[in-house]
């Protein structure tokens, strides 16, 4: 449905931290699918652990959070260059259940649960081969640049 330079034109994230690859569905007001792969080249394995590298859990959040952002963003007709961004606010209920590797490719998907002028709240799960390996209830709050 949109792929890597689609979602440069919304999102003003850029490589390294841009943790979204590709939307797979999207329903503007309720709900997007996106995944990103993990590659074994990417430079946090090379401390997060050298012999046993798993993608930080803080990455995982912000991969679900770039998700929602992108939902918000759609749903509202905003761009990158609309000099707005949604920042986090707060990550609440959030549990990990298995590590994420390298040659995995996690699946995200938000759910919008509330919207109240300029704070949003979804409802992220991400998971890997159809297994969840994070759950989160994330608040973003939208911001000018």
């Amino acid at each position: 449905m949109m792929n890597i330079n689609e979602i440069k034109e919304i999102l003003p994230h850029r490589a390294p931290f841009l943790q979204v690859d590709r939307v797979l569905e999207l329903v503007e007001g309720e709900y997007i699918v996106a995944v990103r792969g993990i590659s074994n080249n990417e430079p946090v394995f090379e401390g997060h652990f050298p012999d046993n590298p798993i993608l930080p859990g803080v990455l995982i959040i912000e991969a679900m959070a770039q998700t929602a952002g992108l939902l918000a963003f759609k749903t509202v007709g905003q761009t990158a260059s609309s000099n707005k961004v949604y920042v986090v606010a707060s990550v609440d209920k959030t549990k990990f259940r298995r590590p994420v590797l390298p040659g995995e490719q996690l699946v995200m998907r938000a759910t919008i649960k509330s919207r109240k002028r300029t704070i949003w709240k979804f409802h992220a799960v991400a998971t890997v081969d159809g297994q969840e390996v994070a759950v989160s209830d994330i608040t973003c709050a939208e911001r000018d640049l």
